[in-house]
């Protein structure tokens, strides 16, 4: 287990902290994954900027991940990287 892992662990036994990281969760994983698309299309940030028309203070705020992006956002990103989205819909 890593450093990382231990300190998640000892910090979500506070239910009270558990609750704040699984509500904050579905805003971690979209970002998550378009800075995986990002690296894997071998872009820095001004480079997807371009690649969007935006600037790099545009990608460096989302990829702080302290709101949900719109949709928008997030296809443009993809597109940008090659990428596109999915969505499933839960039962």
């Amino acid at each position: 287990m890593t450093a990382f892992e231990k300190l998640r662990e000892k910090m979500l036994a506070d239910p009270a902290a558990e609750a704040e990281y699984d509500r904050l969760r579905p805003i971690y994983e979209v970002v998550g994954a378009l800075i995986d698309a990002r690296h894997e299309a071998g872009l820095t940030q001004v480079q997807l900027a371009e690649r969007m028309g935006t600037r790099q203070s545009v990608i460096a705020r989302l990829e702080t991940a302290r709101r949900l992006p719109s949709l928008d956002l997030v296809t443009r990103y993809a597109a940008a990287t090659g990428k596109r989205v999915e969505l499933v819909r839960a039962n």
